[in-house]
């Protein structure tokens, strides 16, 4: 049996089709490279979603804990905010 670890954040990525076409499914993968070829340390868990019903901002990501919502970003902004938190340990 595997040792179940709680990460010390998560970045909820929605890759919905209107976020798909803005970037979403882009960053996920970006993200999802970055964190792989991290140090190991910070824990930084990440989720890809299907929809967040706010498609009026797309695209949109949240990082948690502390509810905090991007929207309309580009990637390197999701990229420069994983290497800070990363940085921040």
């Amino acid at each position: 049996m595997s040792k179940f670890t709680i990460p010390d954040q998560t970045l909820y990525i929605c890759t919905g089709s209107k976020c798909s076409k803005r970037g979403g499914k882009d960053t996920y993968k970006a993200a999802k490279s970055f964190l792989k070829h991290q140090p190991p340390g910070k824990q930084i868990e990440l989720i890809r979603t299907e929809c967040t019903d706010r498609c009026d901002y797309a695209p949109v990501c949240a990082f948690q804990p502390g509810n905090t919502w991007l929207k309309e970003y580009k990637e390197k902004d999701v990229l420069k905010i994983l290497s800070t938190l990363m940085i921040n340990d």
